[in-house]
């Protein structure tokens, strides 16, 4: 069990993500493509905030963090709410919105939060909302976090 929690903190580390609508994208020569925004929080570690490959964008996993990095409000629907904003920056710095997610994962630090978690996802995506998955995890690297979410969307063809 220890390597399972040691394994998903350190998965977990490497996904936290922040963002910016002023956009920078550097084409590594590859089609890997980083995206970048001011308007969220910075990385706080080797990742980027999003990735496009292709049609499709890869948003590292975000907590309900201001652009310097504060944790928004002690509840998990403020947080819940700051997260999915800083989402819908760093989509719209890759010229897309929240309507292209296909995909979302929800880590949340205590599953009797899901039900406020839910309420307040819900009125983020009302339409054709993603795929989801939820997971309780033991802890988020950024201190006070209750909540982090990750995103896949795709660019209309």
């Amino acid at each position: 069990m220890k390597t399972h929690v040691a394994l998903f903190t350190a998965f977990t580390v490497g996904v936290i993500a922040v963002g910016s609508v002023a956009s920078r994208a550097d084409d590594d020569g590859g089609g890997k493509v980083v995206i970048s925004t001011p308007h969220a929080p910075p990385a706080i570690g080797p990742y980027s905030q999003a990735i496009r490959v292709g049609r499709t964008v890869y948003v590292s996993g975000e907590v309900g963090a201001d652009p310097t990095g504060t944790i928004i409000g002690p509840s998990i629907g403020e947080q819940t709410d700051q997260a999915l904003t800083n989402i819908g920056y760093i989509l719209g710095a890759a010229g897309l919105t929240l309507d292209n997610v296909v995909a979302t994962t929800v880590y949340l630090v205590n599953v009797t939060d899901f039900a406020e978690m839910n309420a307040h996802y819900a009125t983020f995506f009302k339409n054709s909302p993603p795929s989801r998955a939820t997971i309780q995890v033991a802890g988020l690297p950024k201190k006070g976090a209750l909540v982090e979410i990750s995103a896949v969307a795709v660019a209309p063809e």
